[in-house]
């Protein structure tokens, strides 16, 4: 399962996000998005586990807590939708 995890303290890193998740089961992936110019943190990211049930428990368990100074929110990841082609060809 893929879970959508906002309001990320500016400190917080992948392996900080990967270390709150691993207590629930086993994470195959925690990335952090960053600003593709400054490098800094947008303050969400993504977490991947392949244990739906632990999954579950974890966004019930760690959305609505305090990491880095601030209340962060876990729910499962929409799918991404495909972008549309905007520059109509020119």
């Amino acid at each position: 399962m893929n879970i959508y995890v906002s309001n990320l303290g500016f400190n917080v890193q992948d392996e900080d996000l990967k270390q709150l998740f691993t207590t629930y089961g086993t994470v195959s992936s925690a990335k952090v998005i960053t600003d593709r110019m400054t490098r800094q943190s947008r303050g969400f990211g993504f977490v991947e586990m392949d244990d739906d049930d632990a999954a579950k428990r974890a966004i019930e368990e760690l959305d609505g807590t305090t990491a880095d100074g601030r209340t962060m929110k876990a729910v499962e990841a929409k799918p991404r939708e495909e972008r549309s082609n905007n520059n109509k060809g020119w």
